[in-house]
Order: structure tokens, then C-alpha cells, then sequence
């Protein structure tokens, strides 16, 4: 039976969906690894006999947004504590945040590197000869770069040698393009990152049906200041200008469709700076397959391993690669929540435009919003922690376009051929009463069975069910008063299956309600709806969570390891679930919904409208 597209979730989104997404607090899963560098407590100890070069010096002469570049190094007093620290822009010195940290002395650094590595990586002898080298890639990020050797570990830095300057041949070229489904059925969005204000030029994006005739749609834009952070460190050692995000609307898109577009900067002399063309598929309007990896932590991780001594992204390059595998059966991809861990470090976003690039530039990319993105204290987060790192949403909203009514609560709905997507906010109060209830009942309710038979919730915390040890510990199963206030509805409206993230793992239970396993779990389910299928899907990348020791009887299959979802609907009556692992894309476990219109219309326990006698 033939079917179309893919969609990943958190990643891919749409007729094929893919479900990603992994969670956790800093001080379960580790830290964000650019914290553990005590920047601000460098001290200038110039060495000598410390020498450090880089080369190429000039990147990206034919186009090129990455490359790897040689380092090397010498030093006469070498440890195993040294180590490299890549910076941009490459005058990383200069006291650019004393306003903000007034606690700052000169001429003690006050800003982050954007990776770092240590001086001994794949240089076993580095301790007794102090020689060195290193092969790191960097991406264009609109400065220029320098690097830096550092004795004395990461928590009491002694600068010891500057490297020479290197930079890429155009530093402002737009770069890494983010697709979006927009609000209307035949809209698609483009943003991306540029160094060009609109006092230099001017954006747009050309595009049009493949070997067809071109038009050209204009875009706003956008930039941050250092005052638009809630706090440390993203207004202090982690900020780093992010650019310029533009957003372009390509309008009357046809379904089933290949269009080619590329981004352009028309600057004032006339001239044009030009993205490279890329290729894009509108989806069918009855898109068939979904594949959805939900929860996903993080997918984001160095492909040079530097930033990594705790592999605090383990698994993330494996579900890049196999999504990026696979991406000529993906439709659309979403990613709903925690989606770089960049903890108030701003330089990590380009990282993870850069990242996914290869597939958010070829198929929707659609996010959520995590803890990791949004909570800050006295920011109007539901909770009150410092996960977000300063950042309290604003990364987010600007780097990712959404079809929010309100780009700030980051709440919406999406259809997608056969599928309707109900994306929550669990940064915000999701209880009965509260403006988001009330969109989730409106987006459950509202949706045309008959049109998008299948009713998908999504959301990053676990609203539902999970083993995770960390619930455990508190004496629950999930969010408090998640479940609580929202099963009735799941119930009420038929939903087929929830999917979150912030658990790194997966987990799938059986149909549930009240607690209850009112189905057997099973790999086939047919006939009439009896309740919602919980899946956690988690494990995109960030280290993995722990589960109970005890073993709930709605807990029906568990694996510990990386992985995503994918979803495929056949046609209106046959959903398929996959979980597949990360480090070999095969499926690990599955189960298919078999059910027609008049299934769905049948009464279950908890969704039953009132009845009457009369005739």
C-alpha cells in the first residue's frame, strides 16, 4: 500500500512524522558543558614558550558553512588540565559585559568560548612533550575566530597563547534555513540567520515550482540584545550576538509539489548575496505517514567531539544521521522541546541550526518548548526553576518560526493530511480554567474525524504516564496534576496517542485511563476506542533516565536507549507506531490502529454524550 512523506516528532512533522525528544534537570543529566568553565576567573599569564597557530586562516571560499581547521600547539609547563577554547569574535578579551557583571575586573575575561577542547584529546603524550594539535570544525557565525590555550583546568584558567585570527570569506552570508508549516494548509515558512541588518540590505526568498518560474516573497526581521536575556548566563558569559533572523511566507503552495527556493540579501549598491538553492516537497493534503520521534532532549552535539568530556549529548549524532538517512520519506518534523540545551550559551543555537540544517532546510521543522528553552524565575514560567539558563523563551521563538497565536505561550494545532497535532506548553499552567485548557479542549473538540482521523497530543513534560525514577521519587507517574487535569479530555475527545518528551527513554503503555489499563497492551488494536496510548520517547540524545524499580501494570514495553518514533497513517483507518534506535534505525518496537469512522463515533467509558428516551 503505497503512503507518502515522513514526519518526525520532535524532529519531522507531517506526512511521515518522526517523535523526539529527551529531557531532565542539569543536575540529573549533567551540565550544560560550557557552565563548567569559571571564564570570568581567567588571569593573563602570557607565555613565551606557549605558541599556537590555525589554518586555513580564510574559510569557506567556495561556500562552504563548515570546515575543519588544523591547531597547533606547544608549551613548556604542559598538564592534563590544559586546554583549547575556541572564540568569536576572535577579540574575545575586551571587556564587553563589565555593565553586566560589575564584579568583573579588567582584565579578566568576561565571555564563553563557543567549544572548547582539551589539549591532551588524541594527544597522549601532549603531558611530557607539550605539543599538540587538534582538528576542529567550525561553522560560519558571522565573526571572525581566534583560539586560546588554557593552563590550570577549567575552573581557574590561565591564559598562556592566542592563536592567529581566522574567519570565513563572507561571515554575513544567510545561512542554516529553518521550513514551517504556517497557518493555512498551503503556506510554508523560511527562516534563517544572516549578519545583514536591513540598514545593509534588503532579505527575500526566490522560489517557485522546480524548473518552473520564480517569485520573490520579502521577510522580516529580527535581532536580540543582550537586554532582551532574563539572566545569567545568558545576559552575562554566555551571550553572544545572535544575528539577524529573517522569516519569509511562501503562499499558495500546491500539494505534492516540488519547489526549489534559495534566501537572498539585496544590498543597496544592487548586488545580491545568494544562499545556495534548495529543494523542497509540499506535502499531499491526505498525507499518509507520519514519522514522529516525540521526546528528544537534545540532538544537538559537537561532530568534533570537543564540549563533550561528559557526554552530555551522547546519542544525538545518531538520531541526526538516521533521520538525515531517511529524509527522502519524511514529510515534516517535530521537535517539542529542550531542542539544544544551549542554557543561556546563545553561540550553541548556530550549532544546532547548523546541525539539522540537512533536514530542517528540506522538510518542516516545527518545535515545541521545553523547560530548557523557557523556565526562569519571575518570568511567567509555570515553573520556577533557572533551566532555561536566562534565556526564559526568547531563544526559541526567535530562532523557530511556529503557528502560535501567541509566539510567547507557544501553544498550537497543526493538520497534517490525516493527522491533527494538539502541541502543548508545559512551561505554562495547563490546569482547567486557564487559557491553555481551554485551547487544548477547543483543539481536540474541533477537529473533523472524518477529515483527520487521527488525534495526536503532544507535549514536552511526561502530562501522562512514565516510570522514570526521578517521578518516582516524588510518589508520581508524571507532572503533578498533569494527568489529573487532562485525562477526562483525552478520554472525552478519543485521542489516539499522547507523546512527550523530558524522559530520557522510551516507554510505551497500554490504553489507559484513570490509572487503569482498559485494553490490554498489545502490537494491534482494532475496533472502537477504549483509551489513550501513552508513549514517552525521549531518548534523542541526552543521557539516558533511570526507571523504577517497581513496574506498573500500564508500563508495556521499555528500552533504555536512544531512539525515536515514527508514525505512519496507511490511510484512514490504519495507524502504524514505530520506535526505532538511534544507533541503527531499526524498529524495536511497533503497534498498529485498526479503525474505521464508525469506531470513532462509538461510546467508550468516559466519553459517552447523554442519551434520551424519546423517540
Amino acid at each position: 500500500m503505497a503512503f507518502y512523506g515522513l514526519i518526525l516528532i520532535p524532529l519531522l512533522l507531517l506526512c511521515n512524522i518522526l517523535i523526539s525528544d529527551a529531557k531532565g534537570s542539569l543536575a540529573q543529566f549533567g551540565e550544560q558543558p560550557l557552565s563548567r568553565i569559571a571564564i570570568h576567573k581567567t588571569e593573563f599569564v602570557l607565555h613565551d614558550s606557549a605558541r599556537m597557530s590555525v589554518s586555513p586562516v580564510l574559510l569557506g571560499l567556495e561556500g562552504q558553512n563548515s570546515e575543519w581547521v588544523n591547531v597547533e600547539y606547544t608549551y613548556s609547563s604542559p598538564s592534563n588540565d590544559d586546554w583549547i577554547g575556541v572564540f568569536s569574535p576572535a577579540d574575545f578579551s575586551k571587556s564587553i559585559c563589565e555593565a553586566e557583571n560589575t564584579w568583573v575586573e579588567p582584565p579578566l575575561l568576561c565571555t564563553a568560548p563557543i567549544k572548547y577542547q582539551f589539549a591532551n584529546y588524541l594527544n597522549a603524550d601532549y603531558n611530557i612533550t607539550g605539543k599538540g594539535s587538534l582538528r576542529l570544525q567550525l561553522i560560519n557565525q558571522r565573526e571572525d575566530f581566534s583560539f586560546a590555550l588554557f593552563s590550570g583546568g577549567l575552573s581557574k584558567p590561565n591564559l598562556v597563547a592566542v592563536s592567529n585570527k581566522v574567519t570565513f570569506a563572507n561571515p554575513k552570508a544567510p545561512l542554516y534555513p529553518r521550513l514551517a508549516q504556517g497557518k493555512f494548509w498551503d503556506e510554508m515558512t523560511v527562516t534563517w540567520t544572516s549578519g545583514y541588518s536591513l540598514n545593509e540590505a534588503t532579505p527575500f526568498v526566490e522560489w517557485g515550482p522546480k524548473g518552473g518560474s520564480k517569485v520573490q516573497s520579502p521577510a522580516g526581521t529580527i535581532t536580540l540584545t543582550r537586554n532582551s536575556m532574563c539572566g545569567s548566563p545568558a545576559r552575562t558569559v554566555g551571550w553572544r550576538n545572535p544575528g539577524f533572523i529573517h522569516t519569509s511566507f511562501l503562499k499558495g503552495l500546491w500539494p505534492n509539489m516540488m519547489y526549489t527556493y534559495r534566501m537572498g540579501h539585496r544590498l543597496f549598491n544592487g548586488s545580491i548575496v545568494w544562499s545556495k538553492l534548495t529543494a523542497l516537497k509540499h506535502p499531499p493534503t491526505l498525507a499518509k505517514t507520519l514519522y514522529s520521534e516525540l521526546l528528544f532532549l537534545e540532538i544537538w552535539a559537537e561532530a568534533d567531539r570537543s564540549n563533550e568530556y561528559n557526554d552530555f549529548e551522547p546519542g544525538s549524532l545518531n538520531t541526526t544521521y538516521q533521520v538525515a538517512k531517511d529524509l527522502k520519506n519524511i514529510d515534516m518534523v517535530i521537535h517539542i522541546g529542550d531542542l539544544c540545551y544551549a542554557n543561556g550559551y546563545l553561540s550553541q543555537w548556530d550549532q544546532f541550526t547548523a546541525q539539522i540544517e540537512p533536514i530542517a532546510s528540506t522538510v518542516p521543522y516545527m518545535v515545541g518548548i521545553g523547560n530548557h528553552e523557557r523556565d526562569w524565575p519571575g518570568s511567567g514560567s509555570f515553573y520556577g526553576n533557572l533551566d532555561s539558563g536566562g534565556e526564559c523563551g526568547v531563544l526559541a521563538k526567535t530562532m523557530f518560526y511556529s503557528p502560535a497565536e501567541n509566539a510567547d505561550k507557544f501553544w498550537y494545532s497543526t493538520d497534517f493530511g490525516m493527522f491533527r497535532f494538539c502541541i502543548a506548553n508545559t512551561e505554562h499552567d495547563w490546569r482547567p480554567g486557564t487559557e491553555q485548557y481551554n485551547f487544548i479542549e477547543h483543539c481536540l473538540s474541533s477537529v473533523d474525524r472524518q477529515k483527520q482521523p487521527w488525534l495526536i497530543f503532544l507535549a514536552h513534560r511526561v502530562l501522562g504516564y512514565s516510570s522514570a525514577d526521578f517521578y518516582g521519587d516524588e510518589g508520581t507517574t508524571g507532572e503533578p496534576m498533569g494527568r489529573e487535569s487532562l485525562q477526562d479530555l483525552w478520554q472525552k475527545y478519543k485521542v489516539d496517542i499522547a507523546l512527550y518528551g523530558h524522559v530520557h527513554n522510551y516507554e510505551r503503555t497500554c490504553p489507559v485511563y484513570e490509572n487503569q489499563c482498559v485494553q490490554k497492551g498489545s502490537d494491534h488494536y482494532t475496533g472502537p476506542f477504549n483509551a489513550t496510548t501513552h508513549v514517552v520517547v525521549g531518548g534523542g540524545g541526552a543521557s539516558l533516565a533511570d526507571y523504577t524499580a517497581t513496574r506498573a501494570k500500564w508500563s508495556y514495553f521499555r528500552d533504555h536507549d536512544f531512539g525515536f518514533v515514527k508514525l505512519t497513517a496507511f490511510n484512514h483507518s490504519t495507524l502504524l507506531l514505530e520506535y526505532k534506535k538511534s544507533s541503527d534505525g531499526k524498529v524495536y518496537d511497533h503497534f498498529t490502529i485498526s479503525r474505521d469512522y464508525r469506531d470513532i463515533l462509538a461510546c467508550t467509558v468516559g466519553s459517552c454524550p447523554s442519551t434520551t428516551l424519546a423517540f
